[in-house]
């Protein structure tokens, strides 16, 4: 199958990428330096030509609800509308568990997204995941005072992004699903004691204090709303797994 994926240089993405080339899929990734411009669309249409599904894992660093919802929007309908003058037949989003029960501007963002590809032209699979192991690292670099890193205190179910990477592309093996079962690692731990192991692991001489957020983001987090409410399929590698591996 030819694939193309938005977002392909990211941390998902990468993975994507070469789990969907090591199955012998042709990978279309597109980027400004492949001559795509996603939140314009110029030559997408192009781009897109003999590709049977792409696979949507671009994120953004906005975190105001008009600023993530006109970043995911135009890019979502960028994608579609090329799409459906090349002929795909197969839009695959990753979006993240929870994002309806935690109020944030970036959920926002992810909320129109999904909305946009489930009431879209072209058949559809949307796969919620939890947070990677990699967020704990980029947690430490959420704010920081002198050599404290404040952390917000949070309940997660982290996964490895290679093994949901491995779970975009069975998807687009397997044809639109649309909404799929949410998507978790092993186990549910506080985000703060994984910050901390990384900090000890990579040396990195952070002091690691929690911090309660507050608001209904703040209680969301707090109380487990960004982590699977019912069953569904779980990751393997646990974040201890991920974290040794990642340190060699």
């Amino acid at each position: 199958m030819r694939i193309a994926v938005a977002g392909g240089t990211g941390v998902v993405g990468r993975h994507v990428v070469r789990v969907a080339e090591a199955r012998g899929h042709e990978v279309v990734v597109l980027t400004r330096s492949t001559g795509t411009d996603l939140t314009g669309g110029e030559g997408l249409a192009d781009a897109l030509v003999g590709i049977d599904a792409v696979v949507d894992v671009v994120s953004t660093r906005a975190q105001k609800k008009e600023a993530a919802r006109a970043f995911f929007g135009a890019i979502t309908r960028n994608l579609l509308a090329a799409e459906v003058v090349a002929g795909v037949g197969h839009h695959v989003v990753l979006s993240i568990v929870g994002i309806d029960r935690v109020p944030s501007g970036y959920y926002a963002g992810k909320l129109l997204q999904e909305d946009l590809a489930m009431a879209g032209p072209v058949p559809w699979s949307v796969l919620r995941a939890t947070q990677f192991h990699e967020f704990a690292e980029q947690a430490l670099g959420f704010a920081r005072i002198g050599p404290f890193s404040l952390v917000p205190r949070m309940t997660t179910q982290p996964i490895a992004a290679q093994e949901v990477a491995a779970a975009l592309i069975d998807l687009v093996e397997r044809g639109p699903q649309g909404r799929l079962p949410d998507l978790a690692g092993p186990e549910k731990r506080e985000l703060i004691e994984l910050c901390r192991m990384i900090n000890h692991e990579r040396r990195l001489g952070r002091r690691v204090v929690g911090v309660r957020l507050p608001g209904a983001w703040g209680r969301g987090m707090r109380s487990g709303a960004l982590t699977p409410a019912y069953d569904g399929p779980r990751g393997t590698c646990t974040f201890e797994g991920w974290l040794s591996r990642s340190s060699v």
